[in-house]
């Protein structure tokens, strides 16, 4: 194909990995966004076969531009976040400027992600009524149309999914409405992408719509209690109760979590609607393993392969598993994250710094509070974990070995050191130490990140963080004392993802990477 592919809602959560998918695929991309800065958060936003153009389907006078040249077009916009409650009607006339718009620039077909609902005459909501009228009104212009019809997706990033984690992180008693019994057939988001980019492989499915759903039809009550299994919580007590509305839905979730109201609510009112494929031609036409509910949950729960990666790419500039968090995702994204992250600029050599560091553990303790730690390690020991040890760690500091109630994930002399905690707690932590030398100095930082499980963990960590701050500062001053080397006070800093390089061309699996 060598005329440009346009995506509309690049900056979106399917969108922005539609994107990554078709650049590692070799495919020219042309991203239209109303605000290219945004274009900045997202991972391949300097690819080189990435075109940014800037426009607004609500303007029809500059979609011509932005359509020139261009073979087809992903329609993935929605205006529910920008437009609020006139959503239905924004995306009513969006859909007509495209439509008119692709027709006069000669795009050969439109590729469109509606909504899934059962067909049963009843109300449908806000939301998924107006999906299917974009649908409608898409396919009477002159441009085919391929409509593929999704359920919930299953993601991290996804809003539906967020609110089902956080959800079930949080609440071990959830009282719920009645569509708590509705059936649907939740797809991993994975499996989305390769249903798009297939479609863009595959013409016979120019002007047909397809349902498109994962391999399992289930009820909202056993996805909470999957999800609890794969997050190691235990099983949550579910109470469904008549008298809750969609609307007292939207709030209720909108209290427990992070997702904001505009989504919460459209969200919530769909969730009365069954959601199951009425037909699955398209697993004939363009086969892919389809993940199971359990899987696509456990691949997004894999958190603290996430946080050990710390990039938007994956080994070698590849893909990394679209079911994690991307760069450029909203920020309730990936679940709840505790970072503590301080750093201090020291009159020393990486080296001298890195001395002290390798001497962490055992006797020589932590530099800082030494009762304390003693105090955490007894406790550790009494409920069954490893605690203190006497001495530190046989032969120094190396990837794989394991002390106190530490093992080294990570250890790059005299740049950086990264421990995993295995004491007892209930959530999983990780603690960082780098030295970088700027200008005849060292900056040394220290991040500890804290992935709490389930509710007692949000106690926890919340309890603990004041404490943690003080340890933490007090830390970095007594490994600058204890290297001989005058230093300030510790700063509080954000730690910005590693850098990273461009994705390869290169197909990536059926089911996603």
């Amino acid at each position: 194909m060598n005329r440009p592919v346009l995506v509309t809602g690049a900056t979106g959560y399917v969108g922005g990995r539609l994107v990554a998918a078709l650049l590692s695929r070799g495919l020219r991309v042309r991203a239209l966004v109303r605000s290219p800065e945004k274009l900045a958060l997202r991972p391949w936003h300097g690819h080189p076969g990435l075109e940014p153009v800037r426009a607004d389907l609500l303007e029809r006078e500059s979609l011509p531009a932005a359509l020139a040249g261009c073979e087809v077009v992903f329609y993935l916009v929605h205006s529910m976040i920008a437009q609020g409650r006139r959503f239905a009607e924004a995306d009513r006339e969006a859909a007509r400027n495209l439509a008119a718009a692709a027709a006069q620039a000669g795009v050969r077909r439109i590729l469109y992600l509606g909504g899934l609902a059962a067909e049963t005459g009843g109300p449908l909501s806000h939301h998924l009524a107006s999906r299917l009228e974009v649908a409608r009104i898409l396919a009477a212009g002159s441009v085919p149309v391929t409509e593929l019809r999704a359920p919930m997706i299953l993601g991290s990033g996804s809003a539906s999914f967020e609110i089902l984690r956080y959800l079930v992180e949080r609440l071990p008693v959830m009282t719920t409405p009645r569509w708590v019994r509705s059936q649907n057939q939740p797809i991993a988001v994975s499996n989305v992408i390769g249903y798009l980019v297939g479609c863009l492989e595959r013409p016979e499915t120019a002007g047909a719509s397809f349902d498109i759903g994962g391999p399992d039809r289930i009820t909202y009550e056993e996805l909470f209690r999957i999800y609890a299994e794969e997050a190691g919580l235990r099983r949550r007590l579910i109470l469904p109760l008549p008298v809750l509305s969609p609307r007292l839905s939207a709030l209720w979730i909108h209290l427990i979590t992070p997702v904001p109201r505009a989504i919460a609510l459209p969200l919530a009112e769909g969730l009365t609607s069954d959601a199951v494929c009425r037909d699955e031609r398209i697993r004939g036409i363009i086969p892919q393993r389809l993940l199971s509910c359990r899987e696509a949950i456990r691949r997004a729960l894999e958190r603290l392969s996430q946080e050990l990666w710390n990039s938007c790419w994956g080994p070698d500039g590849g893909l990394l598993p679209f079911e994690w968090p991307y760069c450029g995702d909203p920020a309730y994204a990936g679940g709840t994250r505790m970072q503590i992250a301080y750093r201090l600029r020291v009159a020393a050599r990486a080296e001298e710094l890195w001395r002290v560091i390798s001497r962490l553990g055992g006797r020589n303790g932590y530099f800082a509070a030494g009762p304390l730690w003693r105090l955490r390690g007894a406790i550790d020991r009494g409920l069954g974990g490893p605690g203190l040890a006497a001495d530190p760690p046989a032969g120094g500091l190396a990837a794989g070995r394991r002390f106190d109630f530490w093992r080294v994930l990570v250890c790059d002399p005299p740049h950086r050191l990264c421990l995993l905690s295995e004491m007892k707690a209930p959530g999983e932590a990780l603690f960082e130490l780098e030295v970088e030398e700027r200008g005849g100095e060292a900056e040394l930082r220290l991040v500890s990140r804290f992935l709490p499980r389930g509710l007692a963990g949000l106690l926890y960590g919340s309890v603990l963080e004041p404490a943690h701050r003080a340890l933490f500062r007090a830390m970095l001053r007594g490994i600058a004392a204890a290297a001989g080397r005058p230093a300030g006070n510790p700063e509080r800093f954000s730690p910005a993802p590693k850098p990273v390089c461009f994705l390869p061309a290169g197909p990536p699996s059926p089911a996603g990477p």
